[in-house]
């Protein structure tokens, strides 16, 4: 099946299921991109329900090639920082990378970014995961009955990911001047993420860097604070072999740099 085929095979279904976007599907282009678009907008509108099979190899078929024409990316191919070789820096996009878990820095309903093509962190990994990773999260959120503490990890499988999981965490949302908490949550998010890797038996994590972009987080100290809590991990767990610092912005890479001693 050509790829412009099964992705309106999938708005097909996805609308059959909302009709009332009908109207707004109208609005893409009939294009390969436009319609790849109406397909991630549908996918980061739909709330959690059942699945059907024929979606699911569909939207598998789909996720899977456009993962491979991305191009994964081993962790362990990373070249190490000079201060520690468990320690890594990617400039890049997140859903590339072949680990055993990356992170998703989410909100408290730890469902995805619900704000179709949004591009915050939680939208590109729910979408490039496919919607079985926000099935999974209602689930374990309806287990736990309250929305998710900042600070906290919870696990996942990566789907479509290269990543065989994800870990979630909830960072603190920074309104004004960073305060004692916002530090100590932040850390905690951290601290959280490699206990529950190390605890599940996982070697290589890769971090986005949580709470600085949405929830304001000064890149500066977040990044501080991520290298001071991941270094102070590992020097009383060696069951972690990999950590990367996964960033996006410029600014970011220059900061972690500098402060892994890589400048």
């Amino acid at each position: 099946m050509e790829y412009l085929e099964r992705v309106r095979q999938l708005n097909a279904m996805l609308l059959d299921e909302m009709p009332e976007y009908r109207s707004q599907a109208g609005e893409f282009p009939e294009d390969a991109a436009g319609q790849r678009r109406l397909l991630r907008s549908l996918m980061n509108i739909r709330p959690p329900m059942p699945l059907s099979p024929r979606f699911l190899s569909l939207q598998d078929e789909l996720l899977s090639a456009e993962r491979d024409a991305r191009g994964v990316v081993d962790v362990y191919s990373l070249p190490s920082v000079a201060s520690d070789s468990r320690l890594a820096i990617w400039q890049g996009d997140i859903t590339r990378l072949a680990a055993d878990a990356i992170v998703d820095a989410d909100n408290s309903a730890l469902l995805g970014c619900f704000c179709p093509c949004h591009g915050c962190i939680d939208n590109v990994i729910h979408s490039a995961a496919g919607l079985q990773l926000r099935d999974e999260c209602s689930r374990l959120m309806s287990a736990q009955g309250h929305p998710e503490p900042n600070g906290r990890a919870k696990l996942t499988w990566g789907y479509n990911l290269p990543a065989k999981y994800v870990l979630h965490t909830v960072g603190p949302v920074v309104q004004g001047c960073v305060t004692q908490k916002n530090m100590e949550e932040l850390a905690s998010c951290y601290r959280s993420c490699l206990e529950l890797a190390s605890e599940k038996g996982l070697k290589s994590v890769a971090f986005c860097c949580i709470s600085t972009g949405e929830f304001h987080f000064p890149n500066r100290e977040a990044a501080e604070i991520a290298v001071e809590t991941v270094t102070d991990f590992l020097r009383n767990d060696t069951s972690v072999r990999r950590v990367v610092f996964d960033v996006f912005k410029d600014i970011d890479a220059q900061i972690y740099r500098e402060l892994l001693g890589e400048n």
